[in-house]
């Protein structure tokens, strides 16, 4: 049996679908299971022990291509992805993704079943249109994790095991404890992880918050801060270091997406905003504390039990929106709750 799993992006989607790659596996150990990811997140599934392939789509450099000197050379890339996407013809095509994006992939891939969600979901895009059987669309209340494990039920399976399986290996908790060290954190010391930006500006909770924050930690906690973040973040974590006099470390952009999920695991404590590290964090089972705005954290917070999430719950929230001039519901969220619940975490620790 060929499978095919769509879903291509972001860090925490593609998280919160490892858990039914599992099941599948489970329910098909003979299985070809091929997965069809985008670039940026490719790294958290090469290597999985469940998949057999991986096909990345560099969509959004394709795009920027057709549109440069060399568009004939991003033309050719383009016909031979859709080459290789085409080199199989899949027993069963799931489209976890559900956007008009992965919905033409899935027309172009060759497939005997096609499914996904059927109409009456939030942003699908028509995805719909493209498969041939379509599932009863769900309530968007539900977590992301657990639609994703609802949707294959359609194959028969009826997992609900939880597992992520992050493929982390002995090299990159190497490279990990390496450059750790480089910076002055030894194997057994004590140190929080924060990951204090977000694509999104309504879920920042202020550069100043988290000098506060972090300064505190290192102070009265006598823990060590590391930051962490992509190359694009790395100046404005130099401004929150700055405002707090030094002595934090920061390490954005200078880890891969495993290499993150080792750091993770080997801190005392993370505190992060709603974006994709966080629900690394959860997948590895780091003790994590996440700061929520204008988004709903039982629709796509840190999955499972034990992870602490503050929320001030205001009247206009969830607004799902990436935009607004007061930003109130991040800005309510005080020094004093994340620190309480930061020192609550390593006192479990110790």
């Amino acid at each position: 049996m060929n499978i095919l799993i769509v879903k291509l992006s972001a860090i925490g989607d593609v998280i919160h679908t490892l858990p039914a790659l599992n099941a599948i596996r489970k329910q098909y150990p003979r299985a070809h299971i091929t997965w069809l990811v985008e670039e940026a997140a490719a790294d958290l599934i090469q290597g999985h022990a469940a998949l057999n392939r991986v096909l990345i789509s560099k969509r959004k450099d394709w795009i920027k291509g057709l549109f440069g000197l060399h568009w004939h050379k991003n033309a050719s890339a383009i016909q031979q992805f859709v080459r290789t996407l085409r080199d199989t013809e899949y027993d069963i095509i799931i489209d976890f993704q559900g956007l008009f994006k992965s919905g033409i992939l899935v027309g172009l891939a060759q497939g005997k079943r096609k499914i996904g969600f059927d109409k009456g979901m939030d942003h699908m895009e028509c995805s719909y249109l493209f498969y041939n059987e379509k599932v009863k669309p769900v309530d968007m209340e539900i977590h992301a994790l657990t639609r994703g494990m609802m949707l294959i039920e359609s194959i028969g399976v009826h997992s609900r095991d939880i597992h992520y399986h992050i493929p982390v290996t002995a090299k990159d908790r190497v490279k990990t404890t390496d450059l750790l060290d480089r910076h002055g954190i030894g194997q057994d010391a004590l140190f929080v992880a924060i990951n204090p930006m977000a694509k999104w500006r309504t879920k920042l909770w202020g550069n100043a918050k988290f000098a506060r924050l972090a300064s505190q930690i290192r102070a009265d906690l006598k823990a060590k801060v590391v930051f962490s973040g992509s190359v694009k973040d790395r100046l404005e974590i130099a401004e929150i270091e700055s405002q707090m006099g030094g002595g934090a470390v920061n390490l954005a952009g200078k880890t891969t997406l495993k290499m993150l999920a080792a750091l993770y695991q080997k801190a005392g404590c993370v505190i992060v905003t709603d974006t994709g590290p966080m629900h690394l964090a959860a997948a590895v089972a780091a003790p994590l504390v996440a700061l929520f705005g204008p988004t709903a954290p039982w629709r796509t917070g840190p999955f499972g039990d034990g992870h602490r999430v503050l929320r001030e719950g205001l009247d206009c929230s969830p607004c799902f929106k990436r935009h607004c001039r007061s930003m109130d519901c991040m800005k309510q969220i005080s020094v004093a709750a994340v620190y309480a619940n930061v020192e609550q975490v390593l006192e479990q620790r110790r």
